[in-house]
């Protein structure tokens, strides 16, 4: 059977384009509780899930990490850091708090807002562009 794929990139272009629609959403939300006491702003990290997503599309699973060698009981173990492949949802410090304890900084969020919406949007005209490419593609063999 014959299966049609347009691009290796599609799922990484789907895949990054519904987190920006979620960190969208996350920055809206700080926004509209700017005034709610005690809110903290959220945001998210997805770029080492993108980057995982982005290296088993192009088959490059190669090990990067460096094994430790323990040649005496003493030696202290390796520490193992958080997976890197999971998108989490975090408290953004770093702002100074209000009387009323929120943490919400309008500057900082509508420049985030615009970032984020900036990348979005690229992201989706590379997504149209594909889409252009493989039309003309399929066109263009049907003239033949």
């Amino acid at each position: 059977m014959f299966v049609l794929q347009s691009s290796k990139s599609k799922p990484l272009i789907e895949a990054a384009m519904a987190a920006r629609e979620l960190r969208q959403e996350l920055i809206s939300s700080n926004i509209a509780n700017i005034d709610t006491p005690f809110y903290k702003a959220r945001d998210i990290n997805f770029e080492s899930e993108l980057i995982a997503k982005a290296d088993e599309i192009y088959n490059k699973s190669g090990k990067k990490t460096l094994e430790l060698a323990k040649t005496d009981e003493k030696h202290i173990n390796k520490v193992e850091f958080p997976q890197t492949g999971i998108s989490k949802i975090f408290l953004r410090d770093g702002h100074t708090a209000r009387n009323d304890a929120n943490s919400v900084d309008l500057d900082v969020e509508t420049t985030e807002l615009s970032k984020n919406y900036t990348m979005l949007s690229a992201i989706d005209n590379a997504y149209k562009r594909e889409g252009t490419i493989f039309k003309s593609v399929i066109e263009a063999s049907g003239k033949i």
